[in-house]
């Protein structure tokens, strides 16, 4: 049995949910979950938004969430790190481990959980200083007191987002004074400067225009292989470029519910469910 901040008591392999074969995506990715959800279920005040959902998120993948709105995709990923903690109202259910560690343990520290599972969310939120210290203010309050190691990491997380040869000579600019891309860049930059190994993206393109929705994805696929991403998107054509895996959520019985989990080329190629069928191809949705 494994201890320490996530000691997990009751193993998730063990819930009886049969997920099927375990699949690989490209050779980047291994079939090794990093993420198992069993029997999730999450509602607010009393009204169920997921239902009954299971599935294993594979290590540095990027696993893409579909669906139509309203059907529970940025419910399951506030889920992942406990946002869903800070909704008055919210229950939670069943199980979720990451790295074999049950994140909802008495004994997790939630900093700690989301300093390791970043949060992007649709449209950027810098806050309002200069570019340097959006990036310099987590490090320290994460205790990183090393002024040139902050200053190392400063310039290795805005190059891991593309960033840095286009604000290197005006990092004591705002932020605001960017644009709506290199905003998103730079938040995702905030989650990436404190290591974490999985990143969940709600919608991140969904405020960009074409070129910055571009360059964000290309950004995203080179995280493949470093980083665990998991990210929510309406835009099927998004998500086939992007992802190594596809999951299909759904309304159903009123709450949201995974149709459909499998590998991206699978997954809309040839889909196992009807109703993936139909969303795929345009007919429902």
């Amino acid at each position: 049995m494994k201890t320490g901040p996530y000691t997990d008591k009751n193993d998730a392999s063990g819930s009886g949910y049969t997920l099927g074969p375990v699949v690989s995506g490209p050779e980047c990715c291994t079939p090794e979950a990093v993420i198992a959800v069993r029997g999730l279920d999450v509602a607010y005040d009393g009204v169920a938004a997921l239902k009954d959902v299971s599935l294993d998120i594979y290590k540095g993948c990027v696993t893409a969430l579909i669906g139509p709105s309203g059907c529970g995709k940025s419910t399951f990923l506030s889920s992942l790190n406990r946002l869903t903690d800070m909704s008055g109202g919210c229950r939670v259910s069943g199980s979720i481990t990451v790295d074999g560690w049950n994140i909802h343990a008495p004994e997790v520290n939630l900093q700690e959980l989301r300093r390791k599972v970043g949060m992007i969310f649709q449209r950027p939120n810098p806050f309002p200083f200069s570019v340097r210290r959006n990036l310099d203010m987590p490090l320290r309050e994460h205790g990183i007191s090393n002024r040139y190691e902050r200053e190392e990491r400063i310039e290795t997380a805005l190059i891991d987002v593309g960033l840095w040869d286009e604000v290197r000579d005006r990092l004591d600019a705002s932020a605001l004074s960017l644009s709506g891309g290199q905003q998103q860049r730079l938040c995702i930059a905030r989650a990436l400067i404190l290591k974490p190994s999985i990143l969940l993206m709600d919608e991140p393109c969904s405020a960009l225009d074409p070129l910055s929705s571009a360059t964000v994805e290309s950004m995203v696929g080179s995280l493949r292989g470093r980083y665990t991403v998991v990210v929510a998107t309406h835009n099927l054509a998004q998500a086939r470029r992007i992802a190594n895996y596809a999951a299909f959520f759904w309304v159903k019985d009123r709450a949201g519910a995974l149709i459909e989990y499998d590998t991206c080329g699978r997954l809309f190629e040839t889909p196992k469910h009807k109703l993936t069928a139909a969303y795929v191809t345009g007919i429902a949705g």
